[in-house]
């Protein structure tokens, strides 16, 4: 079920992606080194493919009626999504952040947060300039997040957990090979990529 809920995603994601003014100023952001601008088209791009899986979404500059308290960011998570209902409090459906930071730790603090939230759907949205570092990265995350949670508690992480780098070197093939997708794994506790 993960997998095809992340292949669905990945579809609708692309699918944003494809209009060309989009994806002409998410390529100008790269190509500029532009993170800023990055984050902020990249979140509008999360907000859109989760209406389009049929969630309503709160983000910065995406305010939503959603709750009683109505807020633009739930819980300091960049993208909260909820599914449609009439309940007045819900619980969330997906958390999703969006860091441009190239330090490990700042995005290894963005992949605990989603982990500690009770989602079924959990996106860590990243950027490095070269495949070596998105290899590098992984490894880190691995090794320092991942392996850090006793494997007892690792098996009670339910639904998706996955994170998208965006690789700068791979600017060439936007959008289908500059974002690499993984998924973590339960087998093996480790992210491992998903194609």
């Amino acid at each position: 079920m993960d997998k095809e809920l992340l292949k669905k995603w990945k579809e609708l994601f692309y699918s944003v992606i494809d209009d060309v003014t989009v994806s002409d100023e998410l390529k100008k952001a790269v190509f500029q080194n532009n993170l800023g601008e990055w984050t902020k088209i990249l979140t509008d791009v999360v907000v859109e493919t989760s209406k389009k899986m049929g969630w309503v979404s709160c983000a910065r500059n995406n305010k939503a009626e959603i709750l009683p308290i109505s807020r633009n960011e739930y819980l300091t998570i960049d993208v909260v999504s909820f599914p449609k209902s009439n309940c007045e409090w819900k619980f969330p459906v997906a958390a999703i952040e969006l860091e441009n930071s190239n330090k490990n730790d700042i995005i290894a603090y963005s992949l605990w947060k989603v982990i500690c939230i009770r989602v079924r759907f959990r996106l860590v949205y990243c950027y490095r300039q070269n495949k070596k570092e998105v290899s590098s990265l992984i490894g880190y995350l691995n090794k320092n997040v991942l392996s850090c949670i006793p494997v007892a508690e690792r098996q009670q992480i339910k639904g998706l957990l996955g994170i998208v780098i965006g690789c700068r070197d791979e600017i060439n093939t936007f959008p289908y090979r500059y974002f690499r997708w993984w998924q973590y794994c339960e087998n093996t506790g480790k992210f491992e990529q998903f194609i």
